[in-house]
């Protein structure tokens, strides 16, 4: 008859997959909500068990062994079957509850789903929140992500995926500036005037200017006096007078419906398609995530 598995295996491979994720015993006491020396002494009984070193030590870091390395994707395995059964056992009571957790880029995150939490808290009060946003993209199964929306290609094939509306790139600038310096009327005009860009954070390279000239698709990139990491940097720096810059349509709208920026060389915007709610496998029956995407789709 096969042994049959102790609770103290069970918090050990537990304190074992998230240390190899985080790479750290202290991150990964710090996600379980544990002592530091809790997660190590349920690391050591694990090892004492298996008979094998699951880490290489060293002061500053802690590094999976080749042994640990292939036990650790066959534990994250284990771990995702578990959490799918919770997961299902949730879906069974239909009702949105527990923590809803969310990824998503900074201006995804402050102008789509920021706005929405509120009114998503008064329809499922039993729910709470932890939205988490970066421009770096998480691995959503490792960190317990419910639901991301992210822009661009999804390379993870283990993700479900849902494509949501798409959006505008257009150019803006204040009325201000455009009553001084005038309107271009076509985006070779750029090269008169004065321009904010964006720099990405993840690439460091610049942003290409997309335009929609006839029936061809082309890029401009136009020399600017002010160049910015971040896409809400743009927004604020256009808006008091700097020139004209590229956005978002649903960064802008807000900016626009206040009178603070106008479309410019609206007639040359180019439409995106490439917004894209993702989870795991594991939340495809799940109340909350369900009721969240129901209302994300529908406001965009």
């Amino acid at each position: 008859m096969k042994e049959q598995i102790g609770f103290d295996r069970l918090t050990g491979l537990i304190a074992f997959a998230r240390a190899g994720s985080l790479g750290s015993y202290t991150a990964a006491a710090r996600s379980l909500s544990v002592s530091p020396s809790a997660v190590s002494k349920s690391v050591q009984r694990l090892e004492k068990h298996l008979g094998v070193s699951l880490f290489t030590r060293t002061t500053r870091s802690l590094t999976l062994t080749n042994e640990g390395r292939d036990l650790h994707q066959r534990t994250l395995k284990l771990l995702r079957d578990a959490e799918e059964i919770e997961q299902i056992a949730r879906a069974a009571r239909s009702e949105p509850t527990g923590t809803l957790r969310i990824a998503a880029s900074l201006p995804i995150g402050l102008h789509v789903i920021a706005p929405l939490l509120p009114r998503f808290r008064t329809l499922h009060q039993k729910v709470s929140i932890d939205l988490r946003l970066s421009d770096h993209r998480v691995d959503l199964i490792e960190e317990g992500i419910d639901l991301a929306v992210r822009i661009g290609d999804l390379p993870d094939s283990r993700l479900l995926s849902r494509k949501l509306s798409p959006h505008r790139l257009c150019c803006y600038a204040s009325p201000d500036y455009l009553a001084a310096q005038g309107t271009p009327m076509h985006p070779d005009d750029l090269q008169g005037h004065q321009t904010v860009n964006l720099r990405y954070q993840s690439s460091g390279q610049l942003f290409r200017w997309p335009f929609r000239v006839g029936d061809r698709d082309i890029e401009i990139m136009p020399s600017s006096a002010i160049i910015v990491d971040a896409s809400e940097a743009v927004i604020a720096t256009v808006a008091e007078g700097a020139g004209i810059g590229m956005a978002t349509s649903f960064m802008a709208t807000p900016w626009v419906n206040r009178g603070a920026l106008v479309p410019v060389l609206a007639d040359f915007a180019v439409e995106r398609h490439n917004i894209t709610a993702v989870s795991p496998e594991s939340r495809r029956t799940n109340p909350t995530v369900r009721a969240f995407l129901a209302m994300l789709t529908e406001a965009l």
